[in-house]
C-alpha cells in the first residue's frame, strides 16, 4: 500500500499532549496534514478514544473515504516478492515495476506509478524492519583493507614485542567479515590473505572492491586504466573476480570494510587489549575465537546475524576455483639443454625435446614448475622439495620417440647384446649365466654395453672376441675397459688380418670355451 497520513498515530500523539508542530517535526511528517487530521477530527468529534480499538486502515477510511476510494482503485504490488526479487543481480525497481504494469494491463486492474510504486516499497521495508536491497546485492561486492589499529605479542626468545597487522575482509550484503593477522603487509602476505579469505567465505563475489595499496595497484590516474600489480591482476582472474579499487581518497566507495574496521577494533582489539601473548599462533587463535563471536551476535538495528545474513548471501555467490590461486615468480630466459631439460635450483625439467636449444621462462609457484615459450605454457611439473639435488622430471610425451622405450629387463639386454655381435652376446650370457637371480646381471651387462657408446660397437665386439680367446670366462667391464683403452682390440685385429685365413703354420689353436665345454662333446 502507498503512503498516507497516519490518522491513529496523530491522534494517538495528539491525545498524549503533542502540539501539530511537534507532531509533524518528529514523525517526519507535513505540517498541513497534521493541521488537517486536527480540523476533521474536531469538525465530527472524534478522538483517539474513539478510534484506538480500530485498524489503521479503518481509521483512514474514516477521515478519507473519497481518497481511500481512489487508492483502492490501484492493485497492490507484491512488496515481499518484490524485496526478494532485488536481492538478485541487475534486478532495479524501474524492472520490477514495469514488470507489475504488464501484470496489471493483462489481469485488466489499475497499475499505480513508478513514484507510488517506490514510496509504497520503501514503507514496506521500515514497517518490516528489512534490509534495503537497493545499494547492496548479495554476491555482488568483496570489500578488503587493512586495520589502521594493530595488535602485537611478545617474542619468548628475544623478549622483543612484535607488531601485528590485521587483514579485514567484509561482504557488505551481509556484513559478514573475515579479519586475519599478520607480520607484514607485504605483497605475498597481502595475497595469500586473499586467497584464504575466500576459503573461508566459501565462494567468490563479481566485484573485490580494495583501497589502493601499493601491493595492489601500481597506478590509479584520474583518467585512463587502472594498472594493478601482475600478482593482484593474475589472482583476479584466478578466482573470475573483477578487481575495482576505490578512488583516490574515496573510502566511502568501500564503506563497509571501513565501517568493519571500526567495529573490530572494539570486538576484537579491545577485547583482547589486557591479554599478552607470547606466539603469533595464540595471538590468532584468540582473534579467530572473537571474529566467530562478532560474526554470530546479532545484529543491533536488524534481525538475526552476519553469519545467519550470509548463509543467504552465500547462494548468490561463484564458487571457488578447483584450485586456490598460488603465489608464482618468474624466471626469464633459461636455457633448454640437448637433453629437452631446463635447470632450476640444480634439478631438472623436461619440455618437449622440440625446444632443445632454444630460450624459455620459468612460472614457479610453491609446488609448480611451469615452462613457458613465447608465452605459451609448454610443459607444468610438481616442484621438488627444498633441498634435493639433481633431480630428473621428464614426461614421457617430450621425449622423441627413439627415447620413448621400455624398462631394461634380460631379454632387452641380450636383444641389445646381440645386435653387436656373437662374442659380445657370449661375453653378456656368461653374465647371466653367474647370477643367482637375472636382476643381479643388469648393471654389469649395461656397463659393458655402454661401452660401444665410448668405443663404438666394432671395437667392443672385437674386445669380447679377444677376452673370450685369451682365456677370460666371463669378461666384466673392468676386463674390457682395460683392453680397449689399452688399444689390445686394435693389436688383435691386426695380427688376425696378418695371419691371413689360409694360414695355418700356427694350426687350429682352440679356446678356452672348447674345453669348458668338454671338447667336441
Amino acid at each position: 500500500m502507498a503512503k498516507k497520513i497516519n490518522v491513529k498515530l496523530i491522534l494517538e500523539l495528539r491525545d498524549a499532549g503533542m502540539s501539530r508542530n511537534g507532531i509533524a517535526s518528529t514523525r517526519h511528517m507535513s505540517r498541513h496534514s497534521v493541521s488537517d487530521v486536527f480540523h476533521l477530527a474536531d469538525e465530527r468529534g472524534i478522538t483517539y478514544k474513539d478510534v484506538h480499538f480500530l485498524d489503521e486502515k479503518d481509521v483512514y477510511r474514516m477521515f478519507y473515504p473519497d481518497k481511500f476510494a481512489v487508492d483502492d482503485l490501484y492493485k497492490d504490488p507484491d512488496y515481499e516478492y518484490i524485496h526478494q526479487e532485488l536481492r538478485k543481480t541487475g534486478v532495479t525497481l524501474k524492472l520490477l515495476w514495469e514488470e507489475y504494469k504488464d501484470k496489471c494491463l493483462y489481469t485488466d486492474s489499475i497499475p499505480m506509478g513508478y513514484t507510488k510504486f517506490c514510496e509504497g516499497y520503501k514503507d514496506h521495508v521500515t514497517v518490516n524492519k528489512l534490509t534495503n536491497h537497493l545499494e547492496n546485492k548479495p554476491g555482488v561486492k568483496t570489500e578488503v583493507d587493512w586495520s589502521g589499529p594493530t595488535m602485537s605479542y611478545v617474542d619468548t626468545a628475544t623478549g622483543e614485542v612484535v607488531t601485528v597487522y590485521l587483514f579485514v575482509a567484509t561482504l557488505p550484503y551481509s556484513q559478514y567479515s573475515y579479519v586475519e593477522p599478520t607480520r607484514d603487509m607485504k605483497m605475498d602476505t597481502f595475497i595469500r590473505c586473499h586467497v584464504r579469505m575466500y576459503e573461508f567465505f566459501g565462494g567468490v563475489t563479481t566485484r573485490l572492491v580494495s583501497d589502493n595499496l601499493k601491493t595492489g595497484v601500481v597506478s590509479h590516474p584520474r583518467e585512463g586504466e587502472i594498472i594493478l600489480t601482475a600478482d593482484y591482476e593474475a589472482l583476479g582472474q584466478h578466482y573470475m573476480t573483477a578487481i575495482m579499487p576505490t578512488g583516490v581518497k574515496k573510502p566511502k566507495q568501500k564503506a563497509s570494510v571501513e565501517g568493519t574496521v571500526g567495529k573490530v577494533a572494539t570486538a576484537i582489539i579491545a577485547k583482547l587489549r589486557n591479554e599478552v601473548f607470547y606466539s603469533f599462533e595464540d595471538l590468532k587463535t584468540a582473534v579467530s575465537k572473537k571474529l566467530y563471536e562478532f560474526n554470530h551476535e546479532n545484529f543491533q538495528k536488524r534481525e538475526g546475524s552476519r553469519y545467519e545474513s550470509y548463509l543467504d548471501e552465500k547462494e548468490y555467490m561463484h564458487e571457488l576455483p578447483a584450485l586456490p590461486y598460488e603465489i608464482a615468480t618468474w624466471i626469464y630466459g633459461r636455457a633448454v639443454n640437448l637433453d629437452f631439460h631446463v635447470v632450476f635450483e640444480k634439478n631438472r625439467y623436461s619440455c618437449p625435446y622440440q625446444y632443445a636449444r632454444k630460450t624459455v621462462d620459468l612460472r614457479v609457484t610453491d609446488t609448480t614448475v611451469e615452462i613457458y615459450y613465447r608465452d605459451n605454457r609448454i610443459a607444468t611439473h610438481n616442484r621438488f622439495a627444498a633441498g634435493r639435488k639433481n633431480q630428473y622430471s621428464t614426461h614421457p610425451e617430450d621425449m622423441p620417440e627413439q627415447f620413448k622405450v621400455g624398462p631394461w629387463d634380460d631379454e632387452r639386454i641380450k636383444n641389445w647384446a646381440s645386435a653387436i655381435g656373437p662374442y659380445t652376446a657370449k661375453a653378456i650370457n656368461r653374465i647371466f649365466d653367474g647370477v643367482s637371480i637375472k636382476e643381479q646381471g643388469y648393471n654389469p651387462s649395461l656397463a659393458v654395453l655402454r661401452l660401444s657408446k665410448t668405443y663404438s660397437e666394432d671395437r667392443l665386439e672385437t674386445a669380447c672376441e679377444f677376452a673370450i680367446t685369451k682365456g677370460i670366462k666371463k669378461p666384466r667391464y673392468h676386463h674390457l675397459k682395460s683392453i680397449l683403452a689399452a688399444n689390445q682390440d686394435k693389436l688383435y685385429l691386426e695380427s688376425k688380418k696378418a695371419e691371413g685365413p689360409d694360414d695355418d703354420s700356427m694350426g687350429y689353436l682352440r679356446g678356452s670355451d672348447y674345453y669348458d665345454q668338454g671338447g667336441d662333446n
